[in-house]
């Protein structure tokens, strides 16, 4: 995998921290929860994937920038035809202040963050990274209305549309074939 698919990783994680899923599956219902529903919370997610040090604090208005950040990312997800809208990543991204920095080796520029949310920046910057580089298209939300479980599509074509074609998928075309049927 390259650098951007790994980083597209963590984003796609921040995504699933709402877990709107609600199918059942082999006799089992599926409950979703919401990772993001405290200042803690928060703290805790950050923390299992190195984005702050431990004792780091946070304030209820972290925890508003990151739920905001959230939503509007996955809305662009959402909005466009083929998942991706750039002026709705573009307005999830407009509270954080971007610019070009010079990178570790001095040698170009990279995009840098410096929002007052310790975490998000990390965050940001890959999907700012992620929308110019063209890589941003390759993240999804299921197409599954039961689901929503954001996936990074490995198809040849970037044409996947659900998170698993054994699950998600297969339920979906089954419903079809079903409704096709009856008529």
């Amino acid at each position: 995998m390259s650098d951007g698919v790994v980083d597209l990783v963590l984003v796609e994680q921040f995504l699933n921290t709402l877990d709107e899923r609600s199918f059942s599956s082999h006799g089992e219902r599926h409950t979703g929860n919401d990772e993001l529903t405290s200042v803690q919370g928060l703290l805790a997610w950050l923390e299992a994937h190195g984005l702050v040090g431990s004792g780091q604090e946070l304030r209820p208005s972290d925890l508003t920038a990151a739920l905001a950040l959230r939503a509007g990312l996955r809305d662009a997800l959402t909005s466009g035809a083929d998942g991706t809208d750039r002026a709705e990543t573009s307005r999830a991204l407009a509270p954080f202040s971007l610019v070009l920095a010079p990178d570790a080796g001095g040698s170009g520029l990279r995009l840098v963050a410096d929002s007052d949310t310790p975490g998000l920046d990390a965050i940001v910057e890959t999907v700012a990274a992620s929308v110019a580089g063209g890589g941003w298209s390759r993240l999804k939300l299921c197409a599954s209305p039961d689901c929503r479980w954001a996936f990074y599509d490995t198809s040849r074509n970037g044409g996947g549309r659900w998170c698993s074609m054994d699950a998600c998928g297969n339920r979906n075309k089954t419903r079809a074939y079903r409704r096709r049927r009856a008529d």
